[in-house]
């Protein structure tokens, strides 16, 4: 485990530098690598610790998508941020991000995502550098968030989590381009649930339905996120952006509705990658843009939930 130590000088919150000290994580859930970052600042009480989640694809720690034009590293910015707010972060390669495991992947489940969260909730739970742990489950990490809940766990957040089974959300975005591809991708889901296959994937559609991928969606469009909210019992913050050209605010509202003690906040200008923008344009480029800046009302949302449930 490499230990590194990096200054900031955060001067709106507080006058002096802050020491953060950053470890690497060899991580693993049985011969899968999940390799990861922690990183929390050098003080000398128990801090709260987030167990981020990422989304859909071949996500790393960062945020960012080996060979694609997706280099947002929108995690490791929000690390960094929480991080000089007095708050330890945890991420890790999702298990389809690294190169190492590819060969072993042909049988991925959606359970396997939620196998590889509990096993960084329960190398942390009793870490006595942390006060409480926090998750915080982005997109698809939303679902998986929910469902590797455990009582060691003190507080959950949802960012940009679909509010429906993901089989209607794929759906819904396909018809947004093509109305026609929108009912042949229902037409694939269904003939998926009911013959465990699809015998003629649309070429148009072959990236989402290709044959390894079928047997992950089908246990993933049988999962409900509405459902599976109502079952959790900690306090519970679901956020969602009014640029968010992935996931709706309606989304974030579906499950409000279906937990009704959780706090619900839809900002202003945060796009699915977390950053502020102002046009379509800036959206866009956001994905591929490390350098543009998370939005600080989302940083307060989260700092300030995290703070008052500790």
């Amino acid at each position: 485990m490499k230990l590194v130590r990096i200054l900031f000088c955060f001067f709106l919150i507080q006058a002096s530098a802050q020491e953060i000290l950053s470890e690497e994580i060899a991580m693993s859930n049985g011969d899968i690598l999940i390799p990861g970052t922690l990183s929390y600042p050098d003080v000398q009480k128990p801090l709260p610790l987030v167990i981020f989640i990422q989304g859909s694809g071949n996500v790393n720690r960062d945020g960012n998508q080996a060979g694609t034009l997706i280099q947002s590293a929108y995690i490791k910015t929000l690390r960094d941020s929480l991080n000089v707010r007095g708050i330890g972060f945890y991420s890790y390669d999702k298990r389809t991000s690294v190169i190492a495991n590819l060969s072993k992947l042909k049988n991925i489940r959606f359970s396997h995502l939620v196998d590889d969260t509990r096993l960084a909730i329960e190398k942390y739970a009793s870490d006595s550098r942390f006060s409480s742990l926090h998750v915080i489950g982005h997109s698809q990490g939303s679902l998986v968030g929910m469902l590797s809940l455990s009582p060691k766990v003190k507080t959950y957040i949802s960012l940009a989590g679909p509010g429906v089974p993901i089989d209607k959300k794929i759906v819904e975005q396909i018809t947004a381009q093509s109305p026609e591809l929108g009912e042949i991708a229902a037409q694939h889901f269904s003939e998926l649930q009911e013959t465990d296959t699809i015998a003629s994937i649309n070429p148009m559609l072959f990236q989402v339905f290709a044959p390894q991928n079928q047997q992950f969606l089908k246990g993933y469009a049988v999962l409900d996120p509405a459902l599976e909210i109502s079952k959790v019992t900690v306090p519970t913050l679901i956020i969602n952006g009014d640029a968010d050209i992935q996931i709706s605010p309606e989304d974030a509202q579906l499950l409000h509705a279906a937990l009704p003690g959780s706090q619900l906040e839809i900002i202003p200008k945060l796009n699915h990658v977390l950053k502020e923008v102002n046009s379509m344009a800036e959206n866009q480029q956001a994905y591929m843009q490390p350098d543009v800046p998370l939005s600080p009302a989302l940083l307060t949302a989260i700092a300030k939930f995290i703070g008052e449930n500790q």
